[in-house]
């Protein structure tokens, strides 16, 4: 049997590979490591305190289901207190507990959310830190 047009054919199918493929590429272009965040800011020397409310991979898996839980926690049930799993207890703020230590928004929450493009809307309701001294 002869295969005609070969050439076209060839041509379609790299053509569909390289279409079919161009998301894995542009997701993973450029990308190596997450960005370095800085925690040595005022607030933390202030507090003495170098810990989050839990540790760093569940906070960069989960932060935003924490938020969430937090929000239906304190505005739904009038419960404010976040006991961490290691028993320490907190206050169920964006504002009042996490701000205080990731006070700059560009250095700290923009350089993680930009590396893995997402778009919270967390400053829609809350005061964005530092936009209050400007």
């Amino acid at each position: 049997m002869k295969l005609y047009d070969k050439g076209i054919i060839m041509a379609g199918i790299a053509a569909f590979v390289l279409l079919a493929t161009v998301p894995l590429w542009y997701g993973g272009a450029g990308k190596s490591s997450p960005p370095e965040l800085s925690l040595d800011t005022p607030a933390i020397r202030e507090l003495g305190e170098k810990r989050c409310v839990d540790d760093t991979a569940v906070m960069r898996s989960r932060h935003v289901q924490i938020l969430t839980a937090w929000r239906d926690e304190a505005v739904r049930k009038g419960n404010r207190t976040y006991t961490a799993s290691d028993g320490r207890r907190f206050e169920a703020s964006l504002s009042g507990t996490c701000l205080k230590c990731h006070s700059n928004k560009e250095q700290f929450c923009d350089r993680c959310h930009d590396y893995v493009g997402v778009k919270p809307d967390c400053f829609r309701c809350h005061i964005a830190p530092g936009e209050v001294q400007k």
